[in-house]
């Protein structure tokens, strides 16, 4: 998981091995963590909505759980604050 934040956004982006892992219900996590703090975030495909806590983000994909997988979409956006951005970043790998 890539993670970039601005001020009022958040980009994550995803390979094919975490979309599915997502797909079989389960959550995906990230920390950063440094003395006296740190900032985490979830994604939750059981979920809804986006909401903080503290220093933690979770952000509930069940509403566009589908839109992510579909071949049609690069990704998807939440509404926040913050907007949460959700792209796929596959690898395409050598043609032979």
């Amino acid at each position: 998981m890539k993670i970039r934040w601005t001020t009022g956004s958040v980009r994550v982006r995803l390979d094919e091995l975490e979309v599915n892992t997502l797909l079989m219900g389960e959550p995906l996590s990230s920390t950063l963590a440094w003395p006296g703090g740190g900032w985490h975030i979830d994604l939750l495909p059981r979920e809804r909505g986006v909401r903080g806590e503290g220093l933690q983000l979770r952000v509930g994909l069940a509403d566009v759980l589908a839109d992510l997988t579909n071949f049609a979409y690069e990704g998807v956006s939440l509404a926040g604050p913050p907007r949460i951005d959700i792209q796929k970043d596959y690898r395409v790998g050598p043609v032979a």
